[in-house]
């Protein structure tokens, strides 16, 4: 997720979509870099993770996050709700979790002798639905309609949610006993699958040190984001320049065909959707606003595909047995599909 460099006409070399882009988009994408720094200066590693849920912020989707404990997942997100100046709130989801206890409920106040509206705690900006499998389907559907619609139905009485709704759900992808697997009509709400994985040697060493020097991560986030980078209403500019990065036609077909080719492909039982044709252009497009270029290109659907189209996709048993992945499957695609130049 890198910048492209070309050779200017005066034969220096210059970063490609950003000096020519127009100087308002790059005072409000700048403020994307701000964050990125933020965030880097609290999480040790997870630079991929980071510019996913950034992606995911820009382009008003959700994410699932994928990791064992310990890796920082919440530490991401209330990072990310910090400095955006967002509210943060987080579920355990547990198999006794109900609806109500997601979404509010409606009851008798004794004093007024009328039902009153308590509001659950997705009436926030930014939600962590932490271990969202190991609720029973009916509870995890209560984030259905909040996620698709930015509504909640209480009591047949429906409730709008704030502007800024972003879902971060997470699960342990080695722990099965007890949990309830996302339905796929779910899955399919998310616009990006984060994955996070053990932090590599240098980076596991400084946290060591940081932690034994007393500058643990949750001390730098209280001290280095106590106030947000961003101002209130530049989310809302930010957002607003990522929908109006340029796609072109041939940027536009290429998401289509590789969309199309996942269903085509001999492993793949269930292929990506059209929803997620719509969630890669979306999220290209934040990616092209967070590198502050006002343009997609190939590279970007190279390195979103996988993310955006591996929680979609079912691979037929027979090729699951013999151990083949969906993230292979997405290679290949990649492969097959010819890039536009």
């Amino acid at each position: 997720m890198s910048e492209e460099r070309v050779a200017g006409s005066d034969g220096k070399t210059q970063s490609a979509g950003v000096e020519a882009q127009p100087p308002a988009f790059a005072a409000v994408t700048s403020g994307a870099r701000r964050i990125r720094e933020a965030l880097g200066r609290v999480i040790v590693g997870q630079s991929e993770a980071i510019d996913l849920a950034l992606v995911t912020m820009l382009a008003g989707g959700h994410a699932l996050i994928e990791g064992v404990p310990g890796v920082g997942k919440t530490l991401l997100v209330k990072a990310l709700a910090r400095a955006v100046a967002g509210e943060f709130q987080r579920v355990q989801f547990t198999p006794d979790l109900m609806p109500a206890d997601i979404t509010g409920t409606s009851v008798f106040d004794l004093r007024t002798q009328e039902f009153r509206l308590v509001r659950g705690p997705v009436f926030t900006n930014f939600l962590l639905a932490d271990e969202i499998n190991r609720a029973p389907a009916k509870t995890q559907s209560a984030l259905l309609e909040a996620m698709q619609e930015r509504q909640v139905t209480i009591d047949r009485e429906s409730c709008a949610l704030p502007p800024v709704f972003v879902v971060f759900a997470t699960q342990n992808p080695i722990e099965h006993q007890g949990t309830y697997p996302l339905p796929e009509a779910q899955k399919d709400r998310f616009l990006v699958k984060i994955r996070m994985g053990y932090p590599a040697v240098e980076e596991e060493n400084e946290l060591a040190r940081l932690v034994a020097g007393g500058d643990a991560p949750e001390r730098r986030l209280a001290e280095d984001l106590r106030e947000p980078v961003l101002q209130p209403g530049e989310l809302a500019q930010l957002r607003a320049a990522a929908a109006q990065v340029r796609v072109s036609e041939a940027i536009t077909g290429y998401i289509v065909n590789v969309a199309r080719q996942t269903r085509q492909h001999a492993a793949v039982w269930v292929g990506a959707g059209p929803r997620a044709t719509l969630a890669l252009l979306s999220a290209s497009r934040a990616l092209a606003a967070l590198e502050e270029r006002d343009f997609v290109m190939p590279e970007d659907i190279k390195a979103l595909a996988a993310p955006v189209l591996e929680h979609r996709m079912l691979l037929r048993p027979e090729f699951e047995m013999e151990g083949v992945e969906i993230r292979e499957v997405i290679k290949a695609v990649l492969e097959s599909v010819e890039v536009p130049r």
